[in-house]
């Protein structure tokens, strides 16, 4: 396969499958997000292969390249720093070139921050939309505003510098007493879920520091039924 998606551990090193461990042994060039964290990764496992930084500041200037190199037969494993590539991190532009190209592609099943938050956050998972990271500044405003009667669970990600911010942007969206949960350093050994109204969780971190990646999940919009 010229080119697998490899998803690696959001946290705990060993939550690795069994046949991404053989992927990354068996291909000639790792694409990394961080070599730096790849290298730690590969270091637990053992595993011994040249490493090329792929993101979001070279990307664009690298798929060329990339493309002839896979197209002439190199077999390649794209990773991120955590979970999933092109699920917030790169990756969705090698893929589309991948596919424009006729470059057969291959995504490995495994770890994905947001599917354990949503699981242990109590909150409905038979319909979900992921938002992920939503606009800092420009356009901020608009997507909230688009979300507000949202009826299906909503997934974001967010930084431990903003939580409060964001936190705080959706009491005024979505109403202080709507249910939500923040997942924080999921499958590490500080993983902490703190689940209740937004008012609630907001109170909950805005006396103490904030580390780790998060993910936050909000109750979609119930509707009274009319008697």
């Amino acid at each position: 396969m010229p080119l697998t998606i490899v998803p690696t551990p959001i946290g705990n090193l060993d939550d690795i499958t069994l046949r991404a461990i053989k992927v990354l042994n068996s291909v000639e060039l790792i694409l990394a997000e961080d070599t730096r964290k790849t290298g730690i990764l590969l270091k637990h496992l053992d595993i011994k292969k040249p490493l090329r930084s792929f993101h979001i500041f070279n990307e664009h200037k690298t798929i060329k390249g990339l493309i002839e190199q896979l197209s002439g037969g190199a077999s390649m494993a794209l990773v991120s720093d955590a979970g999933t590539p092109a699920i917030s991190d790169p990756g969705f532009l090698l893929v589309r070139e991948c596919i424009a190209a006729d470059v057969e592609i291959e995504c490995l099943p495994g770890a994905t921050a947001f599917v354990p938050a949503l699981v242990n956050s109590g909150l409905a998972t038979d319909s979900f939309v992921f938002e992920g990271f939503i606009p800092v500044k420009k356009g901020r405003k608009t997507k909230l505003e688009q979300l507000a009667e949202e009826p299906r669970t909503m997934i974001f990600y967010e930084s431990p510098h903003r939580l409060l911010r964001t936190l705080t942007d959706f009491i005024v969206v979505f109403g202080e007493e709507r249910r939500a949960c923040v997942s924080r350093e999921l499958t590490k050994i500080h993983e902490e879920n703190v689940r209740g109204s937004l008012s609630e969780i907001l109170a909950n971190f805005a006396e103490r520091s904030i580390k780790g990646e998060i993910v936050i999940i909000v109750e979609g919009l119930t509707r009274k039924k009319s008697k």
